[in-house]
């Protein structure tokens, strides 16, 4: 289930984020200091999702920021259940972006080299439509733009 995200979601998205297996496949790899991380949440007011499991448990966070989105889950917590949670978010999200949003079109940023998240891009629906260099903390990294059409 998707809920909008609350204040006292906000340190734990934090940890989420900085975990670093989720850090490594982000746009932006440095630890995320609470301080960046506050003025970050109040910019993204009402863009936030807080993904929770079956239980109820909070396991994810998706933003949307126009017709474009991104997600991350909390690989720790999630142990072996990671891959069904995956699944789980991506076709909430997905659902929600035609259906609550109104999209007619939903696109995003994955790096080249997470070929498992781009794998389960390609499952949803979604399909490459360029790739570019971006700087990614001082390294240059092949971004992949994938979208989908309602």
């Amino acid at each position: 289930m998707l809920r909008p995200a609350r204040d006292s979601d906000r340190d734990l998205v934090l940890g989420w984020r900085n975990h670093p297996s989720v850090r490594a496949v982000s746009l932006t790899t440095h630890e995320i200091q609470p301080a960046e991380h506050a003025a970050w949440w109040a910019a993204r007011s009402g863009t936030v999702l807080i993904y929770e499991d079956a239980a109820g448990t909070p396991a994810g966070v998706v933003i949307f920021n126009g017709n474009t989105w991104s997600f991350y889950l909390d690989v720790e917590g999630l142990g072996p259940q990671l891959l069904p949670a995956w699944m789980r978010l991506e076709k909430e999200a997905v659902e929600y972006a035609f259906g609550t949003l109104g999209l007619t079109t939903l696109g995003g940023e994955t790096l080249a080299d997470n070929k498992q998240v781009l794998a389960l891009h390609r499952r949803f629906g979604f399909r490459e439509t360029r790739r570019y260099e971006r700087i990614v903390d001082g390294v240059p990294k092949t971004v992949v733009w994938t979208e989908r059409a309602k």
